[in-house]
Order: structure tokens, then C-alpha cells, then sequence
């Protein structure tokens, strides 16, 4: 079992995007500032505005949302996927091909990568 955390501007509305084009399911939320999702072996802890990983480091930088670090997210069908989430105005580029297959990326609404990847049959 893997876990990864994001940092999201609204729980709620990332709840609602792993769900919608990933399959997550929620495994626990804690009010408005926090859930953990489940997608297969994989826990995704998605902190809001008010959890303790949004406070400010002592050199006053704080954590945000983005980067190009991201979780892979295995799909049967790339294609499919893709479409759903370019129609959505969530992917951010299409599908390229690549020495193990095929992949493209798409953002959660706070601005996260999730990468959408079909294996080489």
C-alpha cells in the first residue's frame, strides 16, 4: 500500500474529480480540510486549507498545490480517458507514446498532475 498527499484549495471539489475520472472511493473525511481516498493499493491523502500541512514552514514558504511530482494512474483504455477529462478541461496534453506505452497528463482542479498511463499489450 502506497500513500501520496496533495495539497488541494478544495477538498470537496478533489473528491469529486479522483471519484469522477479516476474511480477513487473515499476511505475517511474529516469536515471540510481533509479526506483520504482509496484507488487499489494506493491511499490518497488530499489536505485542504486548515490541516497542518498547509502551515507555513519557519522560513515563511508555504505548501501549495502543483509541481510536476505526480501519481500514475494505470487506465485500460487511454483513449477513453483522455477524452473524458479533455472534455472536462482537465487534461494538459494528449496522449504520447513512450518505451513502456502510452501516457498523457491531466490536473486536478488545485493544479496537480495525475498521469494517465496505458501499458504496452
Amino acid at each position: 500500500m502506497a500513500t501520496v498527499r496533495y495539497i488541494v484549495d478544495d477538498v470537496d471539489e478533489g473528491i469529486r474529480f479522483y471519484i469522477e475520472h479516476f474511480g477513487f472511493s473515499v476511505k475517511e473525511k474529516w469536515g471540510d480540510a481533509f479526506a483520504i481516498l482509496s484507488h487499489e493499493d494506493l491511499d490518497l491523502w488530499l489536505s485542504g486549507p486548515g490541516t497542518s500541512a498547509r502551515r507555513p514552514m519557519e522560513d515563511g514558504e508555504a505548501p501549495a498545490p502543483g509541481g510536476w511530482n505526480r501519481i500514475v494512474v494505470q487506465v485500460p483504455s487511454l483513449d477513453s480517458v483522455a477524452e473524458a477529462l479533455r472534455l472536462a478541461g482537465n487534461l494538459r496534453n494528449p496522449p504520447v507514446a513512450g518505451p513502456g506505452g502510452r501516457q498523457a497528463l491531466a490536473m486536478d482542479p488545485s493544479g496537480n498532475f495525475v498521469e494517465l498511463f496505458e501499458a504496452k499489450a
